[in-house]
């Protein structure tokens, strides 16, 4: 005979936990599964191990969805300063490095046990090593795993980095519930290069800050070369908008201001170009070479510099790819939006079906945003059912 819980949750990552302590904590029998032996292994493994739980500057604008509006709602109603209070109270020290991010001073392990503590304040029963089986819906119930429940929280993830056990088991179910999924692609993801831009593999372990665009998005931050291609977080912030065919174009000296190659022709008339790049000595060389700026700079034309400074404000690659789920950081796309309740991420034909987290086309920047989802969505989700 199957036990009865007011709630399912499925996946005890970030967006799970925090929707089984939050329902728990409401009075609600609470079962939590997951195919995993061990609870938040992308907690464990953020932030280098620190875990970046948050980020102060939250808001709906830096999240990616086919409908931009559906976040407002949710990340209104449970924010950073909410989260912080938690963390605050269990005595976990945190500092604020760049962007707004927050980090746990010691361990990532610590925002685990946290959100373990409140889901056993709310008496979640945890189930791990535990695959689901065939989920039926009959009977106002969702029965599964030897337990029943009218209400199933969907908070399985995506399929970004599968060595951590993640899969494509939320669209799964989303198909077994005629559900619409924005179709997933990796995201937060280094970006592979060939051909022409080939030489720049050779650069590999050389970083310097950019200014990364793709489209209308454009972010400043580190830009990191590697065997494959390109990376760093620059990178990994325009890979969310990049679509194939598409162009990557970086600015490599953002605080240079208008004729300042000029400027050196007059100052430093014998510098050949490569020295006068403010950038790491391999990468300035090889900029150098290709724009085909050879000799002192005093023997280059006015227009030669300035068509070189152009270039240079404006670099053009052209990714071939991506490194894939095994390497993106989240997933974008996702269970469409248009499916669920942005006050209670129910879904709006299965009553008693939600979906939270990743599974969701909802998807955040890089440095702790998509974290705040998880916490967000997971608490609209725990406080309705």
């Amino acid at each position: 005979m199957s036990q009865s819980f007011d709630a399912i949750v499925l996946g005890a990552g970030a967006a799970g936990l925090f929707c089984a302590a939050t329902a728990g904590q409401r009075g609600r029998r609470v079962l939590l599964l997951d195919h995993n032996a061990e609870v938040g292994r992308k907690i464990l493994i953020s932030g280098g191990g620190r875990c970046n739980f948050t980020n102060l500057h939250t808001a709906p604008d830096r999240y990616l969805s086919a409908n931009p509006h559906f976040a407002k709602s949710a990340l209104a109603r449970y924010t950073p300063a909410d989260f912080i209070k938690l963390v605050d109270s269990y005595g976990i020290a945190w500092h604020e490095k760049t962007l707004g991010q927050l980090f746990c001073d010691q361990s990532a392990k610590q925002i685990v046990a946290m959100l373990l503590e409140e889901c056993a304040k709310g008496g979640v029963a945890v189930r791990l090593g535990t695959e689901t089986g065939a989920i039926e819906h009959r009977d106002g119930g969702f029965h599964l795993a030897g337990a029943s429940a009218p209400a199933l929280v969907i908070a399985t993830g995506g399929p970004s980095i599968p060595k951590l056990g993640a899969s494509s088991f939320a669209y799964e179910l989303a198909r077994q519930f005629s559900l619409k999924v924005v179709q997933p692609r990796p995201a937060l993801v280094p970006l592979t290069l060939s051909g022409d831009d080939a030489l720049f593999t050779e650069l590999s372990g050389v970083a310097t800050e950019v200014v990364a665009r793709c489209g209308k998005a454009a972010f400043r931050e580190a830009a990191l070369f590697t065997h494959r291609g390109l990376s760093g977080p620059a990178i990994l912030q325009v890979s969310s908008y990049w679509q194939r065919g598409e162009d990557v174009r970086i600015d490599y000296l953002p605080d240079q201001p208008q004729g300042w190659l000029l400027e050196a022709k007059r100052t430093q008339p014998r510098a050949p170009l490569r020295r006068v790049l403010p950038l790491p000595e391999r990468l300035a060389t090889t900029l150098a070479d290709r724009l085909g700026v050879a000799g002192e700079l005093g023997n280059q034309s006015d227009k030669a510099l300035r068509a070189a400074e152009t270039v240079l404000h404006d670099w053009h690659f052209h990714p071939t790819g991506s490194e894939g789920f095994a390497k993106a950081e989240v997933t974008a796309g996702g269970i469409s939006t248009a499916e669920l309740s942005s006050q209670t991420m129910e879904a709006k034909k299965v009553p008693g079906l939600y979906v939270i987290g990743e599974a969701v086309d909802v998807t955040g920047w890089l440095g702790g945003y998509n974290f705040q989802w998880a916490w967000a969505s997971g608490w609209a989700a725990g406080s309705a059912i």
